[in-house]
C-alpha cells in the first residue's frame, strides 16, 4: 500500500511557525486529517529524531495496537509525517498518539515521550470570548492565566492532565510559553490567537502545579519581550519574577462565618461594631509564614478584641519598600509568606476566631517593571496611552486605562477574585482621590479636562461604580472602603442613586485634626480646641472609618506615642486617652499595629515591631487598656448602632477649651446610653460639673487613668449618681478618658 502524502504547507508559513511569528500555530502543527490520512507536524527545533506512536487495530507488526511513524525533518525544526486512516474510518478521525523526541546521538542521546499540545481544542468557550471582548467576564481568573486542566481519554487513550495557558495580548504578533517544561526555550510552544478577542491560548499536557513560566510576546514593533502572567495566581519570590502554576486544594472551615455574613448582608455594616487592626505581614513579626501567622496573629488579635484585621497589600510586588502598593501580579498572593493556600489558611483561621478580614487593594496605579504589566504587548495596554492620564508623577507608576472595558474587567474581576477565592470580607481601596481627579498631582497644562470641561475622571468614576455594584452582587455581606481624602460627594452613596457605592470612607479630616491637637502641648491645646469637634459638623455626610493608619507613623512622622509631647508618662496617658476618645466617637475605627501597646520607634517595613516594650509595665498597660476599650465597645450598642445617625450623638461639653474637656453621649435608640468624657489637659479636674442625659446611676466602665493601665488612679470609685437636677460632680483624670454607661 502506498504511504500517504504529507499535507503540503508553503515555506513562508513554515518559516513563520519556526520563528514563532505565526498567529495560529495550531493551523499548521498538530493533527490535520485529509484524503484518508492524518498529517502530523511538530515543532522540535533541537531534536535529532521524532517518532509518533499512534493507536491502530492490532496487526502482526503491532499486536499491542500501537504503531510508530518516524517523522521527517521538514523546515527549521518542524517535523512532519502522515498516518493512514483505517478503511472505513471517518474522514476527520484522528487516532490517539504521542510524540517521542530524541536529542543528541550515541551515549548522549536523550529521549522523552509526551502528548502533543496541538491536538487539543481551545479551553475557552465562545461565551467566555464574547464576555471578555465586552469587558463583562466577572470570573475572568477562571479562564485566563494558567490552570491545571484534565481532558477525558481520547478513544482508548488514558485521561490527559496538563495546564491550559491563556493571556490577553490584543496587539501581539505572536505569543509563546517559556517554562520549566521546555527548558526555558519558548520556540517549542507557540500559542494560538483566538480570533479578534485578543486572547492567546495553549494547552500543554503533562504540566502541573509548581511549574514556573513566562510569556514571550512579539510586539507590533518586532521586539520579543518576556512577561510574567498578569493573571497568575502564584509567583516566584522576589527578586525572581516568573509566574508559577498553582492548583488550590484548600478545604475551608469557615462555612458558618460565610453563612452568617450572607444572612446579614441586607443590614450593611454601619450599625455593627467594627474596630480594625491594620497589619503589615512582613513587619508584624519578621520572617513569619502565612501558617505561622495563623498561629500567632490570630490569637493576638482575638485577645485584643478587634473585630477585623486589615492587611496591607498581599498581592505580589517586587519591592518590599513599596509596602505592596506597587503591584506586579494582581491575582497572586505574596509568595514571601508561602503559597496562596497559606493565605487561605490564615484567613480561614481568622474567620473561625470570629475576626473579619479586609484586604488593601490598589486599582489606581501599578508598578513599572518591564517584565510585568507595563507595555505588555509592546505598547500601552493596561496603562492609559495618554501620558496626561497614564503616568502618576507623584508615585512614579502607571495609571490604568479606565476607559478600556477589558482593563476595567481585569480590575473589577480582581476585586471579586479576592472576595470569592480567599473569602475576604472587604476591600479597602487605596488612592481613590488620585483616581477621581484628572488634575490630581498635576499642574495647569499637565492635564486635559473631560468632555464636560471638568476635572473629574469620568471613566474612573464608571469603573468604581461598576466594581462596587459587581462586588456587592457577587459577594453578599462584604464591604468596600474608600481611602478618599477630598469632599467628593456621595462616596458611600449607592450607585443606584448616583454615588460611588462604597460602604465606608476614611475620614482623613478627622485624622489630621485630632493628631494635630494631641501633638500640641496641653497648655496650647485650648487655642485649638475645636480641632477635636469639627468632624462632628460633617460626621453623617458619609459612612466613615476613623483611620490611624501606617501612613501616620512613617516617613519622619514618628510613632503615635511620640506625637504627644511631654515625658513618657504623659505620652502614654495621652495615647490611652486618645484611643478611648476615638473608640467613642461616631464612625468605625482603624489602628495600625504597634499603636496598641505604645510602639516607641517609627514604623519601618524592614524590621518588626518593638515587642520588647510589652515587658515594660507602662506599655503593657496601654495594651491592656486597648483590650478593655475593645471589650467595652463591642458590648455597648450605643457606640456603634447609630454611628451614621445624628440621633445617636449628643454633645454634653463641646466648648470648654480652658479645661480641655470634651463630653458627649452615644445612644442606640433602644435604651443603651454611654457618656464619654475626655480631659486633654495635664491636670485633674476632681469636681467637674457635668450634665448627664438621664438621672440615676451611671457605671464607670472605662477609665484610661486606672492603675492597671499605668495611670494615676484618679476616678469615681466605679459609679456616679446623678440627682434630680441632672448634673453630677465627676473626677476627670489628667490626660484621661472616662466612659460612663447608664445603669438606671
Amino acid at each position: 500500500m502506498t504511504s500517504p502524502q504529507v499535507l503540503p504547507v508553503d515555506t513562508a508559513t513554515l518559516a513563520a511557525i519556526a520563528a514563532g511569528e505565526h498567529h495560529d500555530a495550531h493551523s499548521v502543527l498538530g493533527p490535520h486529517p485529509h484524503d484518508g490520512a492524518v498529517t502530523i507536524r511538530v515543532l522540535k527545533p533541537l531534536a535529532s529524531s521524532v517518532v509518533v506512536k499512534y493507536r491502530t487495530p492490532p496487526t502482526r507488526k503491532a499486536p499491542d495496537g500501537w504503531a510508530e511513524l518516524e517523522l521527517q525533518h521538514e523546515h527549521e525544526g518542524i517535523w512532519a509525517g502522515a498516518l493512514p486512516l483505517p478503511p472505513g474510518a471517518p474522514a476527520d478521525d484522528v487516532p490517539p498518539y504521542r510524540v517521542v523526541t530524541s536529542y543528541g546521538e550515541g551515549e548522549s542521546r536523550v529521549t522523552n515521550e509526551k502528548d502533543d499540545p496541538y491536538r487539543f481544542l481551545p479551553t475557552l468557550g465562545e461565551m467566555d470570548l464574547h464576555l471578555i471582548g465586552e469587558g463583562r467576564h466577572e470570573a475572568l481568573w477562571r479562564v485566563l492565566g494558567a490552570h491545571v486542566h484534565r481532558y477525558e481519554g481520547w478513544g482508548e487513550a488514558p485521561d490527559v492532565t496538563g495546564t491550559a495557558f491563556a493571556v490577553w495580548a490584543p496587539r501581539a504578533r505572536a505569543v509563546r510559553v517559556k517554562a520549566d517544561f521546555n527548558h526555558w526555550d519558548g520556540r517549542e510552544h507557540p500559542m494560538r490567537s483566538l480570533g479578534s478577542s485578543g486572547i492567546w491560548e495553549l494547552f500543554v499536557p503533562d504540566v502541573g502545579a509548581g511549574t514556573r513560566y513566562k510569556y514571550q510576546i512579539l510586539g507590533a514593533d518586532g521586539v520579543w519581550r518576556e512577561k510574567a502572567d498578569p493573571m497568575a495566581q502564584y509567583a516566584e519570590q522576589p527578586p525572581l519574577t516568573a509566574s508559577v502554576v498553582h492548583e488550590s486544594h484548600y478545604q475551608w472551615g469557615d462555612q458558618e462565618w460565610l453563612e452568617r455574613r450572607a444572612a446579614e448582608a441586607g443590614r450593611g455594616h454601619t450599625d455593627r461594631p467594627m474596630s480594625i487592626y491594620e497589619v503589615h505581614l512582613g513587619s508584624w513579626r519578621r520572617d513569619k509564614s502565612y501558617a505561622q501567622l495563623a498561629e500567632e496573629l490570630v490569637g493576638y488579635v482575638q485577645d485584643l478584641g478587634f473585630t477585623h484585621v486589615e492587611f496591607m497589600p498581599v498581592m505580589q510586588h517586587p519591592f518590599g519598600g513599596s509596602w505592596g502598593y506597587h503591584v506586579t501580579s494582581y491575582y497572586a498572593a505574596d509568595s514571601r509568606f508561602g503559597d496562596p493556600d497559606g493565605l487561605r489558611h490564615l484567613i480561614d483561621r481568622l474567620h473561625q476566631a470570629g475576626i473579619g478580614v479586609i484586604l488593601d487593594w490598589v486599582p489606581g496605579h501599578f508598578a513599572t517593571d518591564e517584565w510585568a504589566l507595563a507595555r505588555f504587548d509592546g505598547a500601552p495596554l493596561y496603562e492609559d496611552p495618554n501620558p496626561q492620564r497614564g503616568w502618576h508623577k507623584e508615585w512614579g507608576s502607571h495609571i490604568f486605562d479606565f476607559g478600556n472595558p477589558p482593563v476595567r474587567n481585569f480590575l473589577y474581576a480582581n476585586a471579586v477574585y479576592w472576595l470569592e477565592e480567599f473569602h475576604a470580607d472587604g476591600l479597602r481601596v487605596d488612592g481613590v482621590a488620585s483616581m477621581l481627579y484628572l488634575d490630581y498631582a498635576r499642574q495647569p497644562g499637565e492635564w486635559t479636562p473631560n468632555i464636560h470641561g471638568g476635572h473629574e475622571n469620568l471613566e474612573a468614576v464608571q469603573f468604581l461604580q461598576e466594581m462596587n455594584a459587581t462586588v456587592y452582587k457577587r459577594a453578599p455581606g462584604v464591604v468596600t472602603i474608600a481611602e478618599e481624602s477630598t469632599s467628593w460627594p456621595g462616596v458611600t452613596k449607592p450607585t443606584s442613586q448616583g454615588g460611588l457605592g462604597f460602604g465606608f470612607k476614611w475620614n482623613m479630616g478627622w485624622m489630621h485634626d485630632t493628631l494635630g491637637y494631641i501633638g500640641r502641648d496641653p497648655v496650647h491645646r485650648s487655642y485649638h480646641h475645636h480641632d477635636m469637634t469639627f468632624a462632628l459638623t460633617y460626621a453623617w455626610s458619609e459612612n466613615y472609618v476613623l483611620p490611624i493608619s501606617h501612613d501616620e507613623v512613617v516617613h519622619g512622622k514618628g510613632s503615635l506615642l511620640r506625637k504627644a509631647p511631654g515625658d513618657r508618662w504623659r505620652q502614654l496617658a495621652t495615647l490611652r486617652a486618645y484611643l478611648a476618645f476615638m473608640w467613642a466617637h461616631p464612625g468605625k475605627q482603624l489602628l495600625f499595629m504597634g499603636s496598641e501597646f505604645g510602639q516607641e520607634s517609627e514604623w519601618a517595613e524592614s524590621r518588626e515591631l518593638d515587642w520588647w516594650l510589652l515587658d515594660l509595665p507602662d506599655h503593657r498597660g496601654v495594651h491592656h487598656a486597648m483590650r478593655d476599650i475593645n471589650a467595652r465597645y463591642r458590648e455597648t450598642p450605643a457606640l456603634w448602632t447609630l454611628d451614621n445617625d445624628p440621633a445617636g450623638f449628643e454633645w454634653l461639653v463641646a466648648d470648654d477649651a480652658h479645661a480641655g474637656v470634651y463630653a458627649f453621649a452615644r445612644r442606640d435608640g433602644h435604651g443603651s446610653v454611654l457618656v464619654s468624657v475626655s480631659n486633654f489637659s495635664a491636670v485633674p479636674h476632681t469636681q467637674y460639673r457635668l450634665r448627664f442625659p438621664s438621672l440615676g446611676a451611671w457605671d464607670e466602665v472605662l477609665n484610661t487613668d486606672a492603675d492597671q493601665y499605668g495611670g494615676s488612679g484618679v476616678g469615681n470609685l466605679g459609679r456616679v449618681e446623678v440627682p434630680e437636677d441632672g448634673h453630677a460632680n465627676v473626677a476627670l483624670p489628667p490626660l484621661g478618658t472616662v466612659w460612663f454607661r447608664y445603669a438606671g
